[in-house]
């Protein structure tokens, strides 16, 4: 995934939140602010909720949400290590079904880590 991939996947998504709150009701937009809510600072801090948030996502076998959470880990500055780790628990937990999440999560990190200042950690 090149960053003109990154950047299509980031217009799109805003491009879908777009249309979904222009016929949402209060129920979703009550959803899409919990759901903003809960990644903020708190007791956790927003990296950890971020490798949360993508090994939730991994274990459910959802690749925007994965794209999405490694997007999120790259700026939270999540080194590889964590991300690896955190994707580690997801393995063991989803099992077998996960390989081929893992590989495309992994090739995301790899291209975003590689384009950013200083390269990989």
């Amino acid at each position: 995934m090149s960053e003109k991939t990154i950047k299509k996947f980031k217009e799109e998504r805003e491009k879908l939140n777009q249309i979904v709150m222009k016929y949402s009701d209060k129920s979703i937009k009550r959803f899409y602010s919990l759901d903003s809510q809960v990644y903020r600072e708190g007791a956790l801090p927003g990296k950890i909720k971020e490798l949360l948030g993508l090994v939730a996502s991994f274990v459910l076998r959802c690749d925007d949400c994965i794209t999405y959470h490694i997007i999120r880990c790259c700026e939270e500055e999540v080194t590889n290590e964590e991300l690896k780790e955190a994707l580690a628990v997801g393995l063991v937990v989803g099992g077998s079904i996960t390989i081929p999440h893992l590989r495309r999560a992994l090739q995301k990190w790899d291209e975003l880590r590689s384009e950013k200042p200083g390269g990989k950690t």
